[in-house]
């Protein structure tokens, strides 16, 4: 498996990626998770390591630099190579650059109606420390009334 950070010319691949890894969300989202509008300004705001294998697009990470502490969102892996623990290495790729960057810590956010993620990042080391409203750009598209959990884990030294 070979990691790097995407290109301009990436962005169709992995939101592609990303919207069939979040289609488990169907129960609540009526549209894909991004758009193109979405992906881009993603990209313009942080950066999105890609894994790869045999030149194959397997995984996608979104980290987002933010001084001390930094954001990581949108981990997909593509469904038929979940399970392998591409999730976790990519997990730890996100985390190492982070840290390189100077980030002492890594947040995150889980829809709380995603009850299998908190006990996923729980394992990784993450820990919930509050809770968010859902983004305004967001409201249009739940089907559900729902709200983000925080989580965050101390990265410790580079």
């Amino acid at each position: 498996m070979n990691f790097r950070f995407a290109e301009e010319s990436d962005l169709p691949a992995l939101m592609a990626l990303i919207n069939q890894a979040f289609k488990v969300e169907a129960f609540f989202i009526v549209r894909d998770r991004l758009t193109s509008d979405e992906t881009h300004a993603y990209f313009q705001k942080g950066r999105f390591l890609l894994a790869e294998e045999n030149a194959t697009l397997a995984g996608v990470a979104y980290v987002e630099l933010r001084g001390d502490r930094s954001y990581l969102g949108l981990l997909s892996v593509d469904p038929s190579l979940q399970k392998t623990g591409l999730g976790h290495r990519l997990m730890a790729a996100a985390e190492e650059f982070a840290r390189e960057m100077g980030s002492h810590h890594m947040d995150l956010t889980v829809v709380n109606l995603r009850t299998e993620l908190p006990p996923f990042y729980r394992k990784l080391g993450y820990v919930e420390d509050g809770t968010a409203p859902i983004r305004p750009e967001m409201v249009p598209r739940v089907t559900q009334t729902c709200h983000f959990i925080r989580m965050t884990k101390p990265l410790g030294a580079g």
